[in-house]
């Protein structure tokens, strides 16, 4: 279709981490998207996993840094280079004749015009002859086996690092969504900010990372969960070891999971009744990182009324959607600048 070496690409550009999807292949790039830059010659120093170990670990000339804040592009030379070596990095089995390839990148949808050019550019100046956006929640629902292209309401929640998307999708569109910036990245600050307030201790984002994941919980677990953590003492300025327990994580993320709960009623408040049926036979689909979180699902259905479910494998959903999408390429083709002006 697009000449004999060209392998398109699907790429679900996340605040936290970066898929690359090859068509006919499947995922063949997971990487975290940090990008490692030397202060004193502006050169990279390294990208993706590697780079992400260096988070809070480097010297004075190196910056760990995320590109992408809130699901839109922060630094733009930055998430160009980004983009460039995760192509690169699929294109790695290829032909020894590379050819530009089409590349579908997914945005939230609650994205500006501008931010949504952004990404184009981006993408294009990293190496891409066509680059394409999908607004994430439809990747999502593509990627969960929802039956986006039928006349029969699907909901989908996608809670990514920077952003959560709630959408609901009927007939190849998006009919009400709402996207709040708050989402993994917000929980991680709030216990961070939780065990600075509580014990006087500075902990790093790999830290809080590793306590949601480990003893979060969205509710009160029925048997209570302990991890024992290091930080800083900001009273002495020296290491010190504490333990945490599991409901002390799930009073810390209180606020940010109700501000996701609070996006989920007000999309389902404006769906229209006929949808609001389907959604209620169906359920609503969880997807992203967050959908990981213990419990999430369970508060949403209490919260709501609504049967609610886990996607199979939602940390590949968008990536996997953005990816089929690519079948569907002239679709896109004709929407990817209009459908951003139409919502301004």
């Amino acid at each position: 279709m697009f000449g004999g070496f060209t392998k398109d690409l699907g790429i679900d550009l996340g605040t936290a981490n970066t898929l690359v999807y090859v068509r006919g292949k499947g995922i063949v790039v997971r990487e975290p998207s940090v990008v490692a830059l030397r202060t004193d010659t502006k050169s990279i120093e390294a990208v993706g996993e590697s780079a992400k170990k260096m988070i809070g670990r480097t010297p004075g000339n190196i910056r760990a840094i995320r590109p992408m804040k809130d699901g839109v592009i922060a630094d733009f030379d930055t998430t160009a280079t980004m983009i460039k070596y995760f192509i690169r990095q699929a294109q790695k089995q290829r032909s020894i004749f590379p050819r530009h390839p089409n590349v579908m990148v997914c945005v939230p949808s609650g994205i500006t015009a501008v931010e949504q050019r952004a990404v184009e550019d981006a993408t294009k100046q990293a190496g891409a002859r066509e680059a394409y956006t999908i607004e994430e929640p439809f990747a999502a629902a593509i990627g969960a086996d929802l039956p986006v292209w039928e006349p029969t309401g699907s909901m989908v929640v996608d809670i990514g690092g920077g952003t959560t998307e709630v959408a609901v999708i009927s007939l190849g569109g998006i009919v009400t969504s709402r996207s709040v910036r708050v989402a993994g990245d917000e929980m991680d600050e709030s216990i961070i900010s939780y065990i600075k307030r509580q014990y006087n201790l500075m902990i790093g984002e790999r830290t809080s990372e590793l306590l949601k994941m480990e003893v979060g919980s969205a509710m009160p677990l029925e048997t209570v969960e302990t991890m024992e953590i290091r930080g800083r003492d900001l009273v002495t300025g020296l290491p010190k070891t504490i333990t945490i327990t599991s409901d002390e994580i799930s009073e810390a993320l209180a606020d940010t999971i109700n501000a996701i709960v609070d996006a989920v009623k007000v999309t389902l408040e404006k769906c229209p009744p006929e949808l609001a049926a389907d959604i209620m036979d169906r359920g609503i689909v969880l997807t992203g990182g967050g959908a990981l979180l213990r419990n999430l699902d369970k508060l949403l259905a209490e919260e709501t009324g609504m049967p609610v479910i886990v996607a199979e494998n939602p940390l590949d959903c968008v990536a996997i959607g953005t990816g089929k999408a690519l079948d569907n390429i002239h679709l896109f083709k004709s929407r990817s600048s209009s459908a951003v002006r139409s919502k301004r």
